[in-house]
């Protein structure tokens, strides 16, 4: 059952959580295939598995599993639990009770990004390369131009997008021998995000901007007039709108029609709390959540405009948002290391 955000009741008070105390900073969140455990990514080398059932008793902390940092965290898209990446050069697989094997190593690289796809097909950014795994066998993509700042499958699988610097480089996952394609703009790209209809991929700059490509026509657009870097991107389910962070409110620009060249975003939610950090779209809805560098975290609707603090402000930036399958619960990680459900 989704949130419906023009009830009053919706409104007028805050949402039940589970909020827990952790020992280290948050770098990624996510609910693994069912929605009944929440995995959240550590700053000590644990992933922390938590039942999504708010009444449920929580488990002791696991040991860490990484050397190091955790950096990167996703649901498997091939079982029940959890794959992670760390600063310890680790792929690791999880499963809901715990346990723990290698998919792979990497000694003397940082795995910071991931990406799923419902076939089976698990990426990871290792330096300059791409990995993707499936079945056990894996390839190797690359070498870019620099460190590899984002991934982000196709909605059909066959192919993967990775950011770099100069551009983003699409690879063909089932034809080995076919070229890749590069979609050049100069400058850093620090996040990526490929829309759910396949029609544009999108990247956040070290520019303060936003940058998206036509993949058919091969044309770019530039959309400017952040106050800070565009780290967190979202497309609606639909894809008619983006949603992006580094703003005081929901910016969603509107890719219906011509797209939005000559328009203004379309902007709502409440004004007050800071910027946005993070931002999640669910890929069932057009609903979205949005959390701040002051804790705070709203829900949007971006067909509708209307939007409800869910979360007060704590004074610990969000570093990672994460919707259950169904959207009824929202999962939240900050710098102070809080692990916190939301019950919707």
């Amino acid at each position: 059952m989704k949130p419906d955000l023009s009830r009053p009741s919706m409104a007028e008070r805050l949402p039940p959580a589970r909020s827990l105390a952790g020992d280290a900073p948050v770098a990624a969140c996510a609910f693994n295939r069912d929605g009944t455990v929440v995995a959240f990514a550590m700053g000590d080398g644990r992933v922390r598995l938590l039942p999504a059932d708010l009444g449920a008793d929580l488990p002791e902390a696991a040991a860490p599993v990484h050397g190091g940092v955790v950096l990167s965290l996703i649901a498997d898209p091939s079982g029940d639990g959890f794959v992670s990446g760390g600063d310890d050069g680790r792929l690791l697989r999880h499963g809901r009770d715990g346990s723990t094997s290698e998919i792979g190593s990497y000694k003397g690289k940082w795995i910071e990004h991931l990406a799923g796809h419902r076939s089976g097909l698990v990426a990871a950014a290792v330096g300059r390369n791409a990995i993707v795994v499936k079945d056990g066998d894996v390839r190797e993509l690359g070498p870019h131009q620099s460190t590899v700042a984002g991934i982000d499958f196709s909605k059909d699988g066959s192919r993967i997008a990775c950011a770099h610097y100069g551009g983003v480089t699409v690879w063909s996952i089932g034809q080995a021998t076919q070229p890749p394609r590069l979609f050049a703009w100069r400058g850093s790209h620090v996040a990526l995000k490929w829309s759910s209809d396949g029609r544009f991929i999108a990247t956040g700059t070290q520019e303060n901007d936003i940058h998206v490509w036509r993949i058919a026509q091969a044309t770019d657009m530039r959309m400017q007039g952040y106050p800070a870097k565009v780290k967190s991107l979202a497309w609606a389910s639909d894809s008619r709108f983006l949603c992006t962070s580094a703003q005081p409110v929901f910016t969603a620009w509107p890719f219906a029609g011509k797209g939005p060249e000559g328009k203004p975003p379309v902007q709502f939610g409440s004004e007050g709390a800071g910027l946005m950090t993070v931002v999640a779209a669910l890929d069932t809805s057009h609903l979205v959540a949005g959390g701040y560098d002051s804790g705070e975290i709203q829900i949007g609707d971006v067909k509708n405009r209307q939007s409800m603090v869910v979360k007060l402000a704590d004074g610990s930036p969000v570093t990672c948002l994460a919707w259950s399958p169904k959207a009824s619960k929202l999962a939240v990680g900050n710098e102070r290391g809080d692990l916190v459900v939301i019950d919707l």
